[in-house]
């Protein structure tokens, strides 16, 4: 079965406008891949900022290797600690240690 990149990153668009963390890491993934570094730094921040945790890594690696500013990665370290706040609940805690 070939794979049509070309749908493949045009879903992977509309699905990162829709919201999906995971989208923007792949898009910013893409990006990468092709070079074009500032369009994936700005993909793995706004997937940090929705609380996606692999965008945060990237985006920590990439700010030791100085792709990205410490203001950047620490706006973006904020963002993503709001994200991950914004989803604690009472209910979310207590069915979290029922299934441990």
């Amino acid at each position: 079965v070939e794979i049509d990149e070309e749908k493949r990153v045009y879903h992977l668009e509309h699905a990162a406008i829709g919201g999906n963390p995971r989208a923007r890491y792949n898009l910013g993934c893409e990006e990468a891949k092709n070079r074009r570094m500032d369009r994936a730094i700005k993909h793995f921040i706004i997937a940090a900022n929705l609380g996606h945790n692999e965008s945060l890594e990237v985006l920590k690696i990439f700010c030791a290797k100085g792709h990205v500013s410490k203001d950047d990665f620490a706006a973006a370290l904020r963002g993503h600690q709001a994200a991950v706040d914004a989803t604690k609940s009472p209910q979310r805690e207590m069915a979290f240690s029922e299934k441990i």
